[in-house]
């Protein structure tokens, strides 16, 4: 008799596809998590029970009559609310929307459901995406299962706490500043943020409804309790969105390596522009220490030829525009005549970030072309390297800081405070440059709260990040449940016959 609601997605639909356990006992199962625990995590906000035990029960009748819907045929899970779901509730956490039922899907919720899954609720995020907590007007504040008082992260902070505390098997998430990445490091989770534009993005707010623009650095990607469902997931979701598909496919290549001392290793553990709090070094240095005891050849001197400082300048030059999407023409041009009249450098230490929220198009190409030629420094450098590995946030998850605007808002580095967009310098270069960047638990502070560690890949070679996620795992563990929510009563209902 094996407890079910913290093993992976690949080993329940292994268990799905010996009828060990059948896909409507594993959904019960896991509302009956969501009945328990659900309040106090606030991670699921919109539930579909009717329509998923329908699925779920349609199913079991498929594998029943030996015919397979794919690779997540019958696996109950979740989507965050920035996702379209047809008939379903989709709010982004915006009181704009929080009558909005799609009549459609998403791309990528789609291919979730065209490869079998069977899609039960949605996931907290904050209002349009935009914060490293998890807490809006319409669904309040999500709670970190590690630590109720903490936040689990932004802005797919619902998607990892629902992992990790065992209401769903798999997550789709987004990110653009680190919202898969410091999720599943505040959570413990494994996490992957894929090469820019593999998958499509139709259907994500923000856009606004019904927008088909692929946003600039805005990525869609799993979240997950195993490196093994990351690339389960990421094959069903990437490919050209289905107008290209008619010309195009894409076939993401082969992880470079195939056992851990063959991966050639950077690790880029602290910098000066971000220093990062000891003990989440302490947890990056220990991980190194024991994948060199393995065997992984590993430099900790070597950097691309540009500095984290370009890269986050570039990054923050292109992300100001990119949010305007979500703004309306009255909250634009009222926004353009303030920052005019303000004088430089207020507004919190935003001011310039803001102004950038209007440049000229001919501005925006010049800074693409700093971009791309960074892109070409990265393709060096990964000629050298398979992998970098770098921390995801310079602190572990933090205390809820819901009442303080963004600007006030501080970060306890090493017992010196420090500024709340500090996270960005860790996540946004990489999204800049639209590298595959996967995160896995790399153990937890003396308090026990988890660390995660980014694994970034060469363009294109997601599955290299993955791999090496994959083999980190087995030599330094990998998922562990929460404790308040792997002991308690009534934590798991179902059981494998």
């Amino acid at each position: 008799m094996t407890e079910l609601a913290f093993c992976t997605a690949t080993a329940l639909l292994q268990r799905l596809d010996r009828d060990a356990i059948s896909s409507l006992e594993l959904l019960d199962d896991f509302l009956a998590r969501q009945a328990d625990f659900g309040a106090e995590i606030n991670a699921l906000v919109t539930l579909d029970v009717d329509r998923a035990r329908e699925r779920a029960k349609a199913a079991d009748a498929a594998r029943a009559r030996g015919n397979s819907w794919g690779p997540l045929h019958g696996l109950p899970m979740t989507v965050k609310d920035c996702f379209e779901t047809r008939g379903l509730r989709t709010t982004a956490g915006a009181e704009a929307h929080a009558a909005h039922v799609p009549t459609g899907n998403a791309d990528a919720v789609d291919r979730l459901e065209s490869a079998g899954a069977v899609i039960f609720a949605k996931s907290n995020t904050p209002t349009y995406a935009m914060d490293w907590q998890t807490y809006n007007p319409l669904h309040g504040t999500t709670n970190n299962p590690w630590d109720r008082t903490r936040t689990p992260g932004g802005s797919s902070g619902g998607s990892a706490a629902a992992v990790a505390a065992g209401l769903s098997a798999l997550e789709l998430g987004s990110d653009i500043g680190g919202s898969i990445r410091i999720p599943s490091h505040c959570c413990g989770v494994f996490g992957h943020k894929p090469s820019w534009g593999i998958v499509p993005q139709r259907g994500h707010i923000p856009g606004l409804p019904g927008s088909r623009v692929e946003t600039d650095l805005n990525v869609i990607g799993p979240l997950a309790r195993g490196p093994e469902d990351l690339s389960l997931a990421l094959r069903v979701l990437a490919g050209p969105d289905p107008r290209s598909a008619r010309a195009w496919r894409l076939d993401l290549p082969a992880p470079r390596r195939a056992s851990l001392p063959e991966y050639r290793v950077a690790a880029w553990l602290d910098d000066p522009l971000c220093r990062v709090d000891p003990e989440v070094r302490a947890c990056h240095e220990r991980v190194v220490e024991r994948l060199r005891k393995a065997g992984a050849q590993i430099d900790d001197r070597a950097r691309p030829s540009c500095t984290l400082g370009d890269m986050l300048r570039v990054y923050l030059r292109l992300l100001a525009p990119t949010m305007a999407q979500v703004m309306d023409d009255d909250q634009f041009r009222n926004l353009e005549q303030s920052l005019r009249s303000a004088p430089s450098g207020d507004a919190g230490g935003l001011g310039s970030f803001l102004r950038d929220i209007g440049i000229r198009h001919r501005d925006w190409l010049v800074t693409h072309q700093e971009r791309l030629q960074m892109r070409a420094a990265w393709d060096a450098f990964f000629e050298d390297y398979d992998v970098l590995l770098c921390p995801v946030s310079p602190v572990p998850a933090i205390e809820h800081q819901t009442d303080a605007p963004i600007s006030e808002r501080t970060l306890s580095i090493g017992g010196e405070q420090r500024s709340y967009l500090e996270q960005f310098t860790w996540m946004g270069p990489f999204g800049a440059m639209g590298l595959p960047a996967s995160v896995a638990p790399a153990g937890r502070t003396t308090g026990g709260l988890p660390v995660g560690i980014q694994i970034v890949g060469p363009h294109l070679e997601d599955l290299t990040p993955i791999a090496f996620a994959a083999a980190l795992a087995r030599e330094c563990g990998g998922f562990e449940p929460p404790p308040a929510y792997r002991d308690r009563e009534g934590a798991t209902r179902a059981k494998v016959r």
